[in-house]
């Protein structure tokens, strides 16, 4: 899929092979850049565990949202985040899509979006998913994920 990736270099076109296929990759997805819970409870303990996830041999964090560029680069700057995680903005909801991640956020005025989710990508591999099954951040917040990469380098 064609996407956008915002990073500490700028924002560039790609594909989500280029962006997600080498390493170990964190991907999470959230409804919204800038919506309460994406901003105060899900992309803040990403931030706060960089350092943690990278020990498990994390290569790259990825946050995916369904919206454009110019909103990822503002979200990553004004949340301190840019140069410790990577933004992907699937603005067409594409990816959402192939990942079977798309919601109907419709009933909101939101359209499209990417459900709530995390997921361990091993070279390409998706080795594991993690879906909120409802409202806040638990299954795909960071602690969660420090979790999986335990219980699976054991």
């Amino acid at each position: 899929m064609r996407t956008k990736l915002v990073n500490a270099e700028g924002a560039t076109d790609t594909t989500s092979d280029a962006a997600l296929g080498t390493g170990l990759v964190v991907l999470f997805a959230v409804p919204g850049a800038f919506t309460p819970t994406c901003h105060v409870n899900h992309l803040p303990g990403f931030i706060a565990n960089e350092s943690k996830l990278r020990a498990k041999g994390v290569d790259r964090i990825v946050c995916a949202s369904v919206n454009d560029h110019h909103v990822m680069k503002a979200w990553a700057e004004g949340s301190g985040a840019l140069g410790k995680i990577d933004f992907m903005a699937d603005g067409n909801a594409e990816l959402a899509e192939a990942l079977g991640l798309a919601r109907d956020f419709s009933g909101s005025g939101m359209g499209k979006r990417f459900a709530r989710a995390a997921m361990l990508i091993r070279d390409g591999i998706v080795d594991a998913v993690f879906i909120e099954d409802g409202p806040g951040v638990n299954a795909s917040g960071a602690p969660a994920i420090l979790m999986a990469l335990e219980v699976a380098a054991s």
